[in-house]
């Protein structure tokens, strides 16, 4: 296959569902590949994936970026815009600056001292999970845990009152489309409209919190908003809680879905960390690795003499990083494509590298940690109940439902 027939393939249902053979098409045209009559390269090798996410002479498709004609078609204030706004897709030094506001939430030590929060969320989770499932009923493990175990943590970060929290997950869903390989923006209907709800919510809260505030983020953020000294605009502020809250938990859900069923294909390896053979953090890593929750990426040449090695890539072209592609590339991981915790320095590209590398990574990773030590320890016997649905998406992979049976609690 080409590289604009492997594309296209991967904007179809199938593709989306089971990218891994269209990864390996990609891999057979080389670790970077121009894209026949398109501004776009494709990126499939861990190395050069890795460089390009380090090199500052690739950047961010910021809204500034965007041809005029393009934001003629987007929706003010809505999905593309929002996300814009925000540090995800900024360039320094704008990028420098917000993401300067909200890093103390997040340094290794922080994020350490909310283990304890972590656990008492997890086990009141679990609890009513044991209680779903007492009689044998299936359960469905995305919606009543792998969803509400993380958005509870970044909501209590952000000072979002419990109460709310259940309405986000299909509005974090509706809003992600915008982060997905589109070939038009009439699909973002659904995208804007959860934007302008998300926007609205984060409106108020933000008023809430200038008349009162506490100790959280969305109150830091709104007095760095208010100071009026150029560190965060009024779109900046909206755009990057938005982004917060969405990337606070989408990923670690996915993670958890993902970890989960692939525990159910490989029960002998589920069985080892249950046991304590192997340590449940290496246990996140491959599944982070084999079946990443963030599957791809792009970056665009800021400057005249961009490359990947010898491979030149022109001024404002985009790189395409297929990251769950880099993530079986034989030349970084032997035997690929085996589920094995036990890999030695196994370093997954799920969260980026370079400046952009996510702030929430440390929280994610604690998270997945907890989750899977307490499950299983708690839930000796949890088993599938039914096929899982995954969600129709690529570069958000995940499941939609995953049904299982608790089964007997441990004594």
């Amino acid at each position: 296959m080409e590289a604009e027939a492997i594309i296209g393939a991967l904007m179809t249902p199938e593709g989306r569902g089971e990218p891994y053979p269209l990864y390996a098409a990609a891999r057979e045209l080389g670790a970077i590949r121009k894209v026949k009559d398109w501004p776009m390269h494709l990126c499939t090798g861990y190395d050069e994936i890795n460089a390009i996410l380090r090199d500052n002479a690739f950047g961010k498709m910021d809204f500034d970026m965007l041809p005029a004609e393009w934001r003629g078609l987007l929706l003010p204030d809505g999905a593309m815009e929002s996300i814009s706004r925000s540090m995800l897709l900024m360039n320094p030094p704008g990028h420098r600056r917000v993401r300067s506001l909200v890093s103390s939430a997040f340094t290794q030590r922080r994020v350490a001292g909310l283990e304890p929060a972590i656990e008492r969320m997890t086990d009141a989770l679990l609890d009513e999970l044991a209680a779903l499932g007492a009689g044998g009923e299936p359960v469905d493990f995305m919606e009543n845990f792998a969803f509400r175990m993380p958005v509870s943590v970044i909501c209590e970060m952000l000072g979002v009152p419990e109460a709310d929290r259940y309405r986000f997950r299909p509005l974090a869903h509706d809003l992600t489309f915008v982060l997905e390989l589109t070939d038009s923006f009439d699909d973002f209907g659904p995208a804007d409209a959860a934007t302008l709800e998300l926007r609205a919510y984060f409106t108020e809260l933000a008023a809430r919190r200038r008349e009162q505030p506490q100790d959280d983020l969305v109150s830091a953020m709104v007095q760095a908003n208010d100071a009026h000294d150029g560190r965060l605009s009024d779109a900046e502020l909206l755009g990057n809680l938005l982004l917060l809250l969405v990337a606070g938990f989408e990923t670690t859900t996915n993670l958890l879905g993902n970890g989960l069923y692939l525990g159910f294909r490989h029960p002998e390896v589920l069985g080892r960390v249950r046991k304590g053979e192997i340590p449940v953090a290496a246990y996140v890593e491959e599944v982070l690795r084999y079946d990443s929750p963030v599957q791809l990426t792009s970056r665009f040449a800021l400057t005249e003499d961009a490359h990947v090695g010898g491979h030149p890539v022109a001024r404002g072209e985009q790189v395409m990083l297929l990251i769950g592609a880099a993530h079986r590339d034989p030349k970084r991981f032997a035997n690929p494509d085996v589920f094995d915790p036990t890999r030695p320095d196994n370093v997954p590209l799920s969260f980026g590298a370079g400046i952009h590398y996510c702030l929430g990574q440390g929280l994610a990773r604690l998270e997945g940690r907890v989750a899977f030590e307490k499950l299983l320890a708690r839930f000796p016997e949890i088993e599938q109940a039914a096929e899982p649905e995954r969600r129709d998406r690529l570069v958000l992979r995940g499941y939609e439902t995953l049904p299982v049976r608790t089964g007997a609690p441990a004594a």
